[in-house]
């Protein structure tokens, strides 16, 4: 079996078949999973043909994951008898299309490619809901321009007030079970909770979808999360999902599909709205996509919804959700195959769940609410906005707080006010969601409490509008992120939690529940871990299933064989021996050459300029409140980049420098910026241990060029942790040295800003079975265990030189230090033009004007 050993640039040209614990993050491939392939091969050769790349045809009897399922159906141009795997770059051509208040952006990107017509006005939605409350001439203006092209084209367009995007998504029928829909936002993970594949793409590829209907995606890795047991009483969706983000906070499931599953009882405990939430918030555990299946409790709600509609849906809606429809749906509904295969496995015991509380200023730290009642931790404000938890049933739930309370302080149904200096804002979903709530009466108890309402839209969630943090202050949300500077100031804390947490909080002025929970006898702490939650020794398996397993682990000791076959024969690429690196043979050097674009530079160098952190995010990147201000000057863009992380970082930064960060960079929204503002300020090359998903392809469709090279960034932690200075002294690093700090590698340790805003240091990985002993402990705690204040930006005086055509980069440790090489994965010739070109907008507008 042929095995390749590779680093990757942004895109991961193969199928990974095996994840290995080495401790660097090698990638191996293997030919009989997936050949080596490049991105956008047909699309390059045959724009009107697929961009199934070297695709292999297999047996129809394959089985699927329900990811893959779905998207075989939205697929362009498979070859016959091929089922789509995880790793397989495909042409999709989505069910639906949402863009909101970047419509605009989209619109010029699709204008300056030369398209004047929208390719299938049907596939389109375009939505108003972020700056809903900016009623400056320059929004509203933008609104008239987003308004009248979308009446000139004939798409569907909802009008600010109406809601957030992603409810009117679902609530309208456009995330539709079985089908595939995507937004240039990074919730749209949220039609998960309706059974829709739901992912995030980017402005550029939106406007390609607008001018042709379809744009490229690879299938990425899918993890199967089993959900066993019920909730108990005073425990909530929003409990899951924030104890998923931080008791598996290790990345997991980091640029994953997920999947849901767990038997009839479990899933039923589980209402719709619950679902919403969780699919919601898979985004800020790291995966593309978060998918429940189409299961009985959702069959009765669609069911439900298509008789509201039938009675008083407007006629489009009336299309969109109607029983002649859901028969069709559950006649051909998709499931998963029982033997289909997944990347990854986990588990989470819902019956041992209590509240939990995400925060300060992170999702991978959560905490059981109890822990954090105890510390008496006053709030200033409070949300219960976004389209994560504003729908009735929040309203609802954070309403019967009030009237809880009421009944319990004698008032005689007069409802309570929040406390004094707390300032809590609502906001519904949609239009129609604060109806319902307004009709309950609601709506109406939570004003008498002193809540003050702002409209349908994203508002705080953003950073937009009224009611943001301010320097000092703490606050607590149902919202979905909290990192730091997204809802306000950089110095105040965020923390996020249920509708009826938060309503208790507010109501209490401190971090505080409801009182509700009920705690199940015999537990002692949160059961979860990798697997599917049942003993392997006790399930029985289908006769189909036991072959398939002793196949698998067949398969497992092969691999695993010849993995360590290579490692054994391998060791040239180690930093402690670097002169053995130069010693490659030129005949194989020379064999491996991949051919350089005309237009792209053949070698990239320049100064390393290294942020000693991971999950740097979007917001840290780019500040969310430049977000939707489209007139902004490339020096103004440059000036922000990377503020909310360092804000000394645009002083420190010169133009040309080599950004080498930590792990998962550019995690966090979708927003293009993070890539373009980093061009602004002169940074061609971005190295990182690993990029969040959408960053990496924000990055190739605005030519941003980017290689991941973990050893460099253990390299330069093995040599700058210990030290304070952004002096490049330490760059003269002898081999001695190198191999010594090598041998005993410093901790990772961030900064106390970056503690605020980040979510790198992981905890320690869950157990099978764990006790709150094992949960994350809280910041103080974490603040406890640092060891040394780490410089944010630092100057390393070392030079970073990426070699294109041999797929190679040179490190150079300081003047007098030692120089190694690292082979990196390879830039295609397509990808290499996209970039030359200007992005991916400069690229279709070359192949429009060329016809093709």
């Amino acid at each position: 079996m042929e095995i390749t050993r590779v680093h990757s640039v942004f895109l991961g040209f193969g199928r990974p078949v095996r994840a290995n614990p080495r401790r660097w993050g090698l990638r191996y491939y293997t030919a009989t999973g997936r050949h080596a392939r490049d991105a956008f091969y047909s699309q390059i050769e045959d724009p009107a043909a697929a961009a199934i790349l070297s695709s292999l045809k297999t047996s129809p009897s394959v089985p699927q994951t329900l990811t893959e399922k779905i998207i075989q159906r939205y697929s362009l141009g498979l070859p016959k008898d091929k089922f789509v795997k995880s790793g397989d770059y495909v042409t999709l051509s989505p069910h639906h299309c949402m863009t909101h208040d970047n419509s605009w952006p989209v619109a010029t990107k699709f204008m300056s490619i030369g398209a004047t017509k929208i390719h299938d006005p049907h596939q389109v939605v375009m939505t108003l809901d972020h700056d809903v409350q900016n009623k400056s001439e320059a929004n509203l203006k933008k609104y008239r321009q987003i308004e009248e092209f979308a009446r000139r084209q004939g798409v569907d367009f909802y009008p600010a007030g109406r809601g957030i995007g992603h409810q009117i998504m679902v609530e309208e029928g456009y995330a539709w079970p079985g089908t595939l829909a995507v937004a240039s936002d990074s919730h749209s993970n949220m039609y998960g909770g309706v059974g829709c594949l739901g992912t995030p793409v980017v402005r550029t590829d939106a406007a390609s979808i607008w001018a042709t209907g379809r744009t490229w995606w690879q299938i990425p890795p899918i993890a199967k999360v089993t959900l066993t047991g019920v909730l108990p009483k005073g425990v909530t969706g929003k409990d899951v999902i924030v104890a998923l983000c931080g008791l598996f906070n290790n990345d997991e499931v980091l640029n994953h599909a997920i999947e849901f599953t767990g038997s009839d009882e479990t899933l039923r405990s589980l209402p719709i709205d619950d679902r919403l939430a969780i699919a919601n918030m898979t985004t800020e555990w790291g995966a593309l996509s978060g998918l429940f299946p189409i299961d009985s409790l959702l069959q009765g709600w669609l069911r439900a919804r298509a008789t509201t509609t039938a009675m008083y849906g407007s006629p489009s809606t009336k299309e969109r959700i109607s029983h002649p429809r859901l028969d069709d749906l559950f006649e051909h509904q998709l499931a998963a195959d029982k033997a289909a295969k997944y990347g990854k496995y986990l588990y989470l015991d819902l019956s041992t769940l209590s509240p939990f509380v995400s925060g300060p200023n992170s999702v991978k730290v959560a905490t059981p609410l109890n822990e954090l009642e105890a510390q008496d931790i006053k709030v200033n404000k409070a949300y219960l906005v976004s389209c994560t938890n504003s729908r009735a049933s929040d309203l609802a739930a954070a309403a019967k707080v009030f009237k809880d309370a009421s009944s319990d302080r004698g008032r005689g149904g007069s409802v309570p006010r929040i406390a004094p200096g707390v300032d809590f804002y609502i906001a519904a979903a949609s239009l129609p969601e604060q109806t319902a709530a307004e009709e309950a009466g609601d709506w109406q108890t939570l004003l008498d409490a002193g809540a003050q309402p702002l409209p349908a839209g994203c508002g705080p969630c953003i950073g937009l509008g009224t009611g943001l943090l301010e320097p000092g202050e703490v606050g607590i949300s149902a919202s979905n992120r909290n990192f730091k500077g997204r809802m306000g100031s950089t110095a105040a804390k965020a923390y996020l939690a249920s509708p009826e947490v938060v309503a208790a909080s507010a109501l209490n002025g401190k971090i505080s529940g409801p009182g509700w929970y009920e705690k199940p006898a015999g537990v002692s702490g949160v059961v979860r871990g990798d697997g599917e939650g049942v003993d392997p020794a006790t399930q029985l398996l289908s006769v189909e299933e036991a072959l398939e397993k002793v196949i698998h682990e067949a398969d497992d000791m092969i691999f695993n064989a010849e993995i360590d076959g290579i490692d054994s024969s391998s060791s040239s690429s180690a930093l402690n021996t670097p002169a053995s690196t130069d010693a490659a043979p030129a005949a194989a050097a020379t064999a491996s050459l991949t051919p350089v674009h005309p237009n792209f530079p053949a070698i990239v160098t320049g100064e390393i300029l290294f942020c000693d952190a991971d999950n740097i995010n979007t917001d840290a990147i780019y500040p969310g409140k430049y977000t939707y201000q489209d007139n902004l000057t490339q020096e103004l863009m440059a000036s922000v980049c990377m503020s909310n992380y360092d804000a000394a970082f645009g002083e420190t930064a010169k133009a040309g420098d080599i950004l080498v960060t930590g792990f998962n960079f550019g995690c966090g929204s979708s927003r293009e910026q993070a890539a373009t503002a980093l061009l602004a300020k002169g940074i061609p090359l971005v190295v990182a241990g690993s990029f969040g998903n959408i960053f990496a392809r924000n990055s190739i469709n605005n030519a941003l060029m980017g290689v991941e090279v973990p050893r460099l960034v253990e390299r330069l932690r093995e040599t700058f942790s210990s030290s304070s200075s952004n002096s490049a002294a330490a760059s003269a690093t002898t081999t001695a040295t190198a191999a010594a700090a090598a041998a005993a590698p410093s901790p990772r340790v961030e900064p106390d800003l970056n503690k605020d805003s980040l979510d790198s240091q992981p905890a320690p990985a869950a157990s099978s079975v764990s006790a709150d002993s094992s949960i994350p402990p809280p910041r103080q705690q974490q603040q406890q265990q640092q060891k040394q204040q780490l410089l944010l930006t630092r100057r390393t005086g070392w030079t970073f030189t990426w070699d294109v055509a041999r797929s190679e980069v040179i490190v150079r440790e300081g003047s007098t230090g030692p120089e190694w090489r690292q082979r990196v994965g390879e830039l295609p010739p397509n990808v290499q033009e996209i970039i030359a070109r200007g992005g991916l907008e400069g690229w279709v507008k070359g192949e429009i004007e060329a016809g093709r």
